[in-house]
């Protein structure tokens, strides 16, 4: 069981025969009253986010989510195939369980798919990944005022903001969670 008062991000638990995940949580204490949780879940099933209010004694059965280390092969349409790297048995999973931080993995990345009582409901890509750069503008001299970015497309066909000494085929680093370009790998 897990009470109100401990929630922190990312937690799965049971509420009303659904599973849902934490997203955002805040613990209110207003002057008059008693203090409050105020969350944001997710429905990890059918992915509806709903704002909700909690008294931090309340309990709910913790939900067991199995994360387990899969290899992303191909995809073939909307299906994406991925394999037990210990069985070698072969997942299709669709894109719509994806979501949009797939847009960085590349075929042989290992990636942890989601899944509740054998239904898979999200894919964690890696959270840095390693991506060269297909196409960028050239920087030019002169022009750096302070933190000035300029677009790339990388391998896979993501779009991110570099700074201006990025240039083609290099290779860079990104933090899949955010989307945003960290360093030169």
């Amino acid at each position: 069981m897990i009470s109100a008062g401990d929630f922190r991000n990312g937690m799965t638990f049971e509420l009303d025969g659904n599973v849902v995940s934490i997203v955002e949580f805040q613990h209110v204490k207003p002057g008059k009253g008693a203090a409050f949780v105020r969350t944001k879940i997710k429905n990890v099933i059918t992915g509806a986010v709903t704002e909700k209010t909690f008294s931090p004694t309340e309990k709910f059965p913790t939900a067991f989510v199995e994360r387990k280390d899969m290899e992303y092969l191909y995809s073939d349409g909307d299906l994406y195939y991925f394999m037990d790297s210990e069985t070698y048995e072969q997942m299709p999973i669709n894109q719509d369980v994806l979501g949009d931080n797939f847009k960085f993995v590349k075929e042989n990345m290992v990636c942890k798919v989601l899944s509740y009582k054998g239904n898979v409901f999200g894919v964690e890509p890696p959270n840095f990944v390693e991506l060269k750069v297909t196409q960028t503008d050239p920087g030019f001299k002169g022009d750096t005022a302070t933190n000035v970015t300029k677009p790339a497309t990388l391998e896979t066909g993501a779009e991110v903001k570099v700074p201006l000494f990025i240039d083609e085929g290099e290779m860079i680093r990104i933090d899949t969670r955010t989307g945003e370009y960290m360093e030169r790998a």
